[in-house]
């Protein structure tokens, strides 16, 4: 090797996504940068009429067992870590004979794709795809980022080669360029890591969502808590103008379903903060309603306003549902959250027209409700892609809840409760339209914020008492929502009755029936109370809190 040669600075490309690689690697090498490269890069970068030095020819070393050693050599890594500020290192790499390697161009093999395929690969099969060599290189580069530009993501080229261009060369681009790309790329190999060990959890211990057990669910639970996600969106402020917001997506946790993060967002106004944290509890509960339990009125309409529910219904129509909905708490539905679980019909849209809405969602939108719809301004509606069309069930997830400190994990799911083994605690029984407007009135109970009242009428909601101190007072709140529909309704509790007071005040607005977990050291007292009022009463020994 010449001495011209040797001083010559290299640039070392690598990578599984071929976007802009040719374009960036000819632009480096008119820059004066040595390309070298591995096995598919280079062969890319060559039939594009680039000279290129495969990794091998400098290593002076084969790659082995099918290419799973390639890149770990000190003819790589020396020059990856080399301290060029120092003259030690300097003197080392030139005794070497190892040219300084100041960009390198490195992304990894697309694990959370293998993983997610259709039907899943074998183990031995995806433990191919982990990428050894590359994360390395990543590393590396990354911690030696005074001296090696570290380019892991592709959109990044343009601004690498503008600076290289600017500043003449690799030694004079600034220190803040270098850590942006470091950070990146330290980022880029954290969230390669963090996808590895969830998979392989999941396969060989198993998520806690996939289990019914609950002792296994939390013996299921990771022993370290791992969260990757890319910054998908910057939001105008969080809940208030004075804080800070950004929207996080992980399509790994969700596989190849469309989620409320993915969601196609269209109208004149961004979402915000409050509006996706809002649509969240509004798509929850319409999924919740989204099944096959109430085969006679399939369409959901969810109303929700500050993260609660102020109305709810099923019916045989989509518009039915609506006007069912709002009926509840039309006050309260204006400026609200609409989520429909069937594309949004005609009729239905012409039904909203007065109402002020902030965000409508469903799976699809008939053209023409579509247009209706959007001629009021700063309406946002949001496309939740499903499968036929029709919003997918609420199934068992595990969520996440940062507290000081730390995180508290737990698995949530739809209420399962089975109703045979529900029991009649009071003299009066409940007849069987009362028990299908209780299976009703539990799966929205269990989307209120606690402590939560809800009556129903049939399969729509006439009141809510969300989010209360007391028990008792949730119960004023949702029989003054209810006003005359109260009479003959049938309550809902996300708890047990702590005192009578609360099931006295029931009855006293009119409900012939009631609902409720059970377990209070007083619910002989509650029972008593609602045989004196003549009310029928369900224990489900099934708790509904929602914090």
């Amino acid at each position: 090797m010449s001495a011209n040669h040797a001083l010559r600075p290299r640039a070392l490309l690598s990578v599984y996504d071929k976007t802009g690689i040719v374009e960036f690697a000819t632009s480096l090498s008119e820059l004066g940068f040595e390309l070298v490269s591995t096995g598919g890069t280079a062969h890319t970068l060559r039939n594009a009429g680039l000279d290129v030095i495969g990794v091998s020819d400098v290593t002076g070393h084969p790659e082995i067992f099918d290419g799973r050693v390639k890149s770990l050599h000190p003819a790589i890594h020396g020059p990856l870590l080399a301290r060029l500020e120092s003259e030690k290192d300097q003197s080392g790499l030139r005794e070497l004979g190892y040219p300084p390697i100041q960009v390198v161009a490195c992304n990894l093999y697309p694990f959370s794709a293998a993983a997610a395929q259709t039907p899943p690969l074998a183990d031995s099969d995806l433990l191919e795809m982990i990428d050894i060599g590359g994360p390395t290189m990543v590393r590396a580069s990354a911690k030696n980022h005074r001296n090696v530009l570290i380019v892991c993501n592709p959109a990044r080229y343009d601004e690498v080669l503008s600076q290289l261009k600017l500043f003449n060369g690799a030694d004079s681009v600034p220190i803040d360029l270098r850590r942006h790309l470091a950070l990146d790329a330290f980022e880029h190999t954290a969230a390669y890591d963090s996808a590895i060990a969830d998979e392989l959890h999941a396969r060989w211990i198993g998520r806690p969502e996939s289990s019914d057990d609950t002792a296994e669910q939390t013996a299921r639970l990771p022993s370290t808590l791992l969260a990757s996600a890319e910054k998908t969106l910057s939001l105008r402020y969080g809940e208030n103008s004075h804080q800070a917001a950004a929207m996080y997506t992980n399509p790994s946790e969700y596989g190849h379903h469309k989620s409320l993060a993915t969601a196609v967002v269209e109208g004149e106004k961004d979402m915000s903060y409050n509006n996706y944290s809002d649509a969240d509890a509004t798509l929850r509960l319409c999924r919740s309603l989204s099944t096959n339990e109430w085969p006679d009125t399939p369409h959901a309409c969810v109303i929700v306003k500050h993260n609660n529910p102020c109305g709810a219904a099923l019916a045989s129509s989509q518009k039915e549902a609506y006007e069912a909905a709002l009926a509840s708490d039309p006050e309260s539905a204006f400026g609200s959250i609409i989520c429909f679980n069937e594309p949004l019909e005609v009729d239905t849209a012409q039904a909203m027209e007065p109402l002020f809405i902030e965000v409508l969602m469903a799976p699809a939108y008939i053209e023409e409700a579509k247009r209706i719809v959007m001629l009021k301004k700063n309406r946002r509606i949001l496309t939740i892609e499903s499968p036929n069309n029709r919003l997918a069930p609420l199934t068992r997830t595990l969520v996440r809840k940062p507290i000081e400190g730390g995180w508290l994990v737990q698995t949530e799911e739809p209420p399962i409760i089975d109703w045979d083994k529900a029991k009649v605690v009071t003299k009066k029984t409940p007849t069987d339209a009362e028990i299908a407007s209780m299976k009703f009135a539990v799966r929205i109970c269990e989307q209120v914020k606690s402590n939560a009242i809800v009556m129903v009428q049939g399969t729509a909601t006439v009141g809510i008492g969300p989010g209360q101190t007391s028990r008792v007072e949730a119960v004023r709140i949702a029989a003054r929502r209810a006003g005359d529909r109260a009479a003959g309704c049938v309550l809902a509790s996300d708890a047990f009755f702590p005192f009578k007071d609360g099931l006295e005040q029931a009855a006293s607005a009119g409900a012939s029936a009631v609902v409720q977990p059970g377990g209070s050291i007083r619910d002989q007292e509650v029972i008593e109370a609602a045989d004196e009022q003549g009310i029928s009463m369900l224990f489900t020994g099934h708790r509904l809190f929602r914090h």
